[in-house]
């Protein structure tokens, strides 16, 4: 996009935009209202508004800041509602808490890590990518055997497959 002139979304960038994100920007309301129905309704009435006043972006690379924080800020809404004080009963210091920068930006990266690591995930052998899921789990060696019906050597085997593929993978990640 021209970094000069504010430019709408055309129906296929939406759709993309709305596929890349929607996902993602659901978990992330979801940290905030606990409610993943609720959640998804958020999201979606936010892109619907963007949609429906046709806003205009400057610059393609910011388009995901705006919606996390728009979304945000109707997940806030929510929790201010008369609704969710009633039905909810969330506490004020809580709420304070969701409305920090520090919070939304380390909510933000952890949503952002996680759908790296999962894509990572999706891209090792299907029995490498299960076994390393029911790690993350906390699954120790013998209960994944025991649930895959393999023996604990061959889960070692696949956790080596698999940790080996992964730092491929992920190698261009700078972790400190």
């Amino acid at each position: 996009m021209d970094q000069n002139k504010a430019k709408k979304l055309t129906t296929n960038e939406f759709e993309n935009i709305f596929n890349d994100l929607y996902d993602s920007l659901c978990l992330y309301v979801n940290r905030y209202i606990n409610d993943l129905s609720l959640s998804e309704d958020i999201v979606q009435n936010v892109f619907i508004k963007v949609w429906e006043d046709q806003v205009a972006f400057l610059d393609k690379d910011k388009m995901a800041g705006f919606f996390y924080t728009a979304v945000k800020n109707k997940a806030l809404d929510f929790l201010r509602s008369k609704y969710a004080k009633d039905v909810k009963a969330y506490v004020l210091e809580d709420l304070e808490t969701l409305q920090t920068e520090h919070y939304f930006l380390s909510e933000v990266i952890m949503i952002e890590a996680s759908e790296v690591i999962e894509n990572a995930i999706k891209s090792l052998p299907n029995k490498c990518a299960e076994v390393i899921r029911l790690s993350l789990e906390s699954h120790t060696n013998k209960e994944i055997a025991e649930a895959m019906n393999i023996s604990v050597y061959t889960v070692k085997e696949y956790k080596k497959i698999a940790y080996k593929k992964l730092r491929k993978i992920l190698a261009h990640l700078k972790i400190i």
